[in-house]
């Protein structure tokens, strides 16, 4: 008769449990000992030594009060006051000290008494006689004071001197005794304490034994039911290793009708699918960035196709001068070197996380936002990579003669950039055939604008204020204008990209001092302050694009005054 693989399994399963549940069972009752055996050292042998203590202390203390009390009686005037305040305290304490060793013995015969003891009743009981003759020792002690005090008020100093030394011996000897008490309660204790110990050691050793016997019984039936399942479940093993090491036309035989035939079938399904899928990625990794691909093909939540708005960084960075550079080649260099170009200006956006939404021309977009990025980090991902282009393009300069097969000839080429953090509609747009997961709205608008604006203000890489505020511990700029542009009604702050934070030269720096007194003069309408600052800035850098714009208005205004209302809000109308 063939059990099915589940029955076997849950046979094996109710065995350990039985075990394991005849194991907890036992170590639980022992548990239970051990537990009893710490409630009678709490109960009984610490309360009884901290009990003969407390005796011990008292009886010094009443001795203390007694030779008090003697002083008292002999000390001139009327003290009676105080000696009945005296004699009231060593009644007190005497009555204390005895209440202490009856509550010793009281705790010492309840533990006798307990049925759960550490084979030292014989040592309790021997002890409670030393107490009780201790008992009778006090109330000797009591009786030797009371004549004492009796004739210490009677002025009797002869016999008051010798009943003190008779005292003093007594108490000595009392204290003698307490302490060989106490010690020897103290030793008590600590061998209960030891016995719990080694009580509680065997109770995990037993434990540890029917854990190792529950175990080995559980290899044993394991193993016997197992041996008719290990050699297809290692061939799954092996296919599964194979498969995470990338060989996906891996094919494992059925050998069974059972659940691992069963298994067996849908791994190589899902073997199948994964190939399937890994061709996808392989061919559209190439035209749609792979982290999009794999959304949706295995997180459809990251690329919702509903669309939803979101706070995101959008770059665009285009090539200056392609129209003539592209003149006089052929299509075959043409294209070489618009791939090459992509790919170098491509790495430093996926390098900082940023995802590459479309090349137009010889132009590249791309966005850095929530699920791919931090939405705290990407207004700097963006900054960063931006930096990293105009870092590469040196680099891309030099292959040029090897990609266009000319040493010269060819004029200088360069990049602008134009980045704006601002929300955003993301998601799949498109036609129910064709879609493409993109992102629309006046950010994206704002950022194609201001890579347009570097062609009026001579710089390279512009981003807008909110780019600006949140990346400003990564990087340094250098606010240029405000500006509004066509469709919007409100004006924005926009600022020149230098450098990482740390890496900008001092000169730049004092550019960028000299520009925003400039700057500031320019919005107070102080066209000579203003004039004067902007000259400055081109003595510090001759080449400075704007510092030139604004000295080419700041001569117009002197000509033609704007308006007085004019709020040096400049229309930006270049694309």
């Amino acid at each position: 008769m063939r059990f099915p693989i589940g029955l076997k399994i849950f046979g094996i399963a109710v065995g350990l449990l039985i075990l394991m549940a005849a194991a907890a069972l036992l170590s639980m009752r022992m548990t239970r000992t051990v537990d009893g055996q710490l409630g009678i050292i709490d109960q009984n042998y610490f309360p009884a030594y901290v009990a003969l203590a407390q005796a011990n202390i008292r009886s010094v203390e009443e001795s203390t009060l007694v030779r008090r009390l003697l002083l008292a009686i002999a000390e001139p005037g009327d003290n009676a006051a105080k000696r009945a305040d005296l004699g009231q305290r060593v009644a007190s304490a005497g009555k204390t000290s005895d209440e202490r060793i009856a509550d010793a013995r009281q705790y010492i015969n309840r533990q006798i008494a307990d049925p759960l003891d550490f084979d030292d009743n014989i040592a309790l009981a021997r002890l409670d006689d030393k107490i009780e003759a201790l008992q009778e020792e006090r109330q000797r002690y009591e009786s030797v004071l009371g004549k004492l005090l009796t004739a210490a008020e009677a002025g009797d100093k002869p016999l008051t001197a010798e009943l003190l030394g008779e005292l003093d011996d007594w108490r000595d000897d009392f204290d003698h005794k307490m302490d060989t008490a106490r010690s020897e309660m103290r030793r008590l204790a600590s061998a209960a304490i030891v016995g719990t110990r080694a009580y509680q050691q065997r109770v995990v050793a037993i434990g540890i034994a029917l854990l190792a016997i529950a175990a080995a019984l559980g290899i044993t039936l394991a193993a016997a039911v197992t041996l008719g399942l290990v050699r297809p479940v290692r061939r799954l093993v092996l296919g599964t290793s194979a498969v995470e090491r990338g060989a996906l036309d891996t094919i494992i035989p059925i050998t069974s009708r059972d659940e691992i035939g069963s298994l067996t079938r849908s791994f190589n399904s899902m073997v199948g699918e994964l190939r399937a899928k890994a061709r996808i990625r392989d061919t559209f990794g190439k035209y749609v960035d792979p982290r999009i691909v794999a959304g949706l093909l295995d997180r459809p939540e990251v690329t919702d196709a509903k669309g939803s708005r979101r706070e995101m960084s959008i770059l665009f960075c285009d090539m200056r001068g392609f129209t003539a550079f592209s003149e006089g080649m052929t299509p075959a260099a043409l294209v070489n070197v618009l791939n090459r170009y992509m790919t170098v200006m491509s790495e430093p956006v996926r390098h900082n996380n940023g995802i590459i939404d479309k090349y137009i021309g010889d132009g590249i977009m791309a966005f850095w936002g929530p699920p791919f990025s931090s939405a705290e980090e990407h207004p700097g991902l963006a900054c960063l990579a931006a930096l990293d282009q105009l870092a590469t393009l040196a680099a891309f300069r030099a292959e040029l003669p090897e990609l266009i097969g000319l040493r010269r000839g060819f004029p200088e080429i360069d990049i602008r950039i134009g980045i704006a953090t601002g929300d955003v509609v993301v998601g799949n747009i498109g036609s129910e055939q064709t879609r493409n997961y993109t992102v629309i709205g006046d950010t994206v608008n704002l950022a194609s604008r201001l890579e347009g604006a570097n062609k009026s203000y001579g710089t390279r890489a512009l981003i807008n204020e909110t780019t600006n505020r949140f990346a400003a511990s990564l990087v340094e700029t250098r606010e240029i204008d405000q500006v509004l542009v066509v469709g919007k009604t409100e004006p924005e702050r926009i600022f020149e990209l230098l450098g990482r934070k740390g890496e900008v030269a001092s000169e730049r720096l004092a550019l960028r001092d000299a520009f925003e007194e400039g700057l500031a003069a320019y919005r107070r309408k102080d066209w000579q302050g203003a004039r004067t600052a902007f000259e400055g800035c081109l003595k510090i850098m001759p080449g400075d694009g704007p510092s030139k714009v604004f000295l080419g208005r700041i001569a117009k205004f002197c000509t033609t005054a704007p308006s007085p209302d004019w709020d040096c809000v400049w229309p930006l109308v270049e694309k």
